[in-house]
């Protein structure tokens, strides 16, 4: 899976104000990287019209100009010597995981996933130990819930899976689909590649489940990765 955003009510339990603040932050400033890295490396707002989205969005949540200044600035200092690769990894319980980042110190941040893997219980794997189990795709996520005849139209569109607000298509459809939906008015949240898992681990409990979210955070968290990629399932008990 990816985004984990279906557990979210979970990840929340915690509940915090101040944590929630944090992760509000961490989001829309990945967002903003994101924007710029799709953009060319554009972090001009004036000329990226999806750098402009984003910012618009980080000011909706109410974070301060200058951190919003300031990420356009580092990025600028280091964009010449940026670098991106993929880590494959395995968390706590055998879960399979990929790693997107983008750095400027491949040793650093190296050190820092390896890190940051063991306090959770996990390690990083050899190359081709983890790929292997996963397929990449193409997701959106809409502002909304779609509707019933909605998501028929997606599917009939070519659309591969439609859950609530999420949608995956095949990797070289995500264009086309992402401008049918667009022309039907869907207002679209997020639209990118990720990494999909064909055989997810089932978690047995929401300890276990909580571990995981906490290693996922641990990693989002840190500024040179771009997208982590875990593949569980966990079924709620009632």
């Amino acid at each position: 899976m990816s985004g984990h955003s279906k557990w979210a009510n979970i990840k929340n339990r915690k509940g915090a104000q101040d944590k929630k603040r944090s992760e509000a932050f961490t989001k829309v400033s990945k967002d903003i990287l994101t924007a710029i890295r799709e953009g060319g490396g554009n972090s001009n707002p004036e000329s990226n019209t999806a750098l402009r989205v984003a910012i618009e969005k980080s000011r909706a949540v109410n974070m301060p100009k200058e951190n919003i200044d300031r990420l356009l600035k580092r990025f600028e200092e280091r964009k010449n010597n940026l670098s991106s690769g993929l880590m494959e990894a395995f968390g706590p319980f055998g879960i399979p995981m990929m790693i997107e980042f983008e750095t400027d110190n491949k040793n650093r941040i190296l050190g820092e996933v390896k890190l940051i893997l063991r306090n959770f219980g996990g390690n990083l794997g050899e190359s081709g130990s983890v790929a292997f189990m996963f397929e990449r795709v193409g997701e959106i996520e809409t502002e909304k819930d779609l509707d019933e005849a909605t998501e028929l139209f997606l599917i009939d569109a070519g659309v591969v899976d439609v859950d609530s607000r999420r949608i995956l298509t095949k990797s070289e459809n995500l264009s086309r689909i992402k401008s049918v939906m667009m022309e039907k008015g869907i207002t679209i949240e997020s639209a990118g590649l990720i990494y999909r898992v064909l055989n997810p681990i089932k978690l047995n409990s929401e300890e276990e489940l909580g571990k995981i979210l906490d290693l996922i955070e641990a990693l989002e968290d840190n500024e040179d990765v771009v997208n982590v990629f875990a593949g569980f399932d966990y079924e709620q008990k009632t």
